[in-house]
């Protein structure tokens, strides 16, 4: 039998004056690891609300005005179409109440229409039908009024409405504002 002396009192669990340093280093560890967990989850959760903000409240600086055409160059109830560079497709109409300024240079920016040529419902192009003054969507006979909004089908049924582009005309030319993207990002 090994026989320790009485005053020993520096092993395991014993309860001594030596525990001290580890129970402050125990409390030290348990408080950084506290600090990193925390800081981590501050890291995490700012980064999906600042991305969050992002998508939900674009900036005007998402934004920018692309030339479509000579203003003049467009004939009252004549619409041409046009495709931004990321591929989102418009149909631009010059209104035909706007035919009493046909030879006037003082175009305005009023006198033109610029609605999404796709159809909210499923995605097929609708076209400009002159002769019956609405929007036509071919795939299930979605009509829309000149304005843009549902007629008949499964857009009136739904409440879509064709999504309208702003129009500005800068010194004789037509511009429409359109979002930008960046390398990366989806249409």
């Amino acid at each position: 039998m090994v026989l320790e002396p009485e005053g020993n009192t520096r092993g395991p669990g014993a309860g001594g004056a030596g525990d001290a340093p580890s129970q402050e280093r125990r409390s030290l560890l348990a408080a950084g690891s506290t600090a990193i967990m925390a800081g981590g989850m501050i890291g995490g959760y700012g980064t999906f609300f600042a991305m969050a903000g992002r998508y939900l409240y674009s900036s005007a600086a998402d934004r920018t005005w692309l030339f479509v055409a000579d203003a003049n160059g467009i004939a009252p109830g004549e619409s041409i179409p046009f495709e931004s560079p990321s591929g989102i497709r418009v149909t631009i109409t010059r209104k035909a109440e706007s035919a009493t300024s046909t030879e006037s240079t003082d175009v305005q920016a009023e006198s033109f229409l610029a609605l999404s040529s796709v159809c909210p419902h499923l995605g097929c192009r609708v076209h400009w039908e002159q002769q019956n003054n609405r929007y036509f969507c071919p795939c299930h006979n979605g009509v829309f009024d000149p304005d843009g909004n549902p007629v008949s089908g499964p857009p009136k049924a739904g409440g879509q409405r064709l999504p309208r582009y702003a129009l500005q005309i800068v010194d004789g030319a037509l511009y429409i504002e359109m979002p930008t993207q960046s390398v990366g990002q989806q249409s």
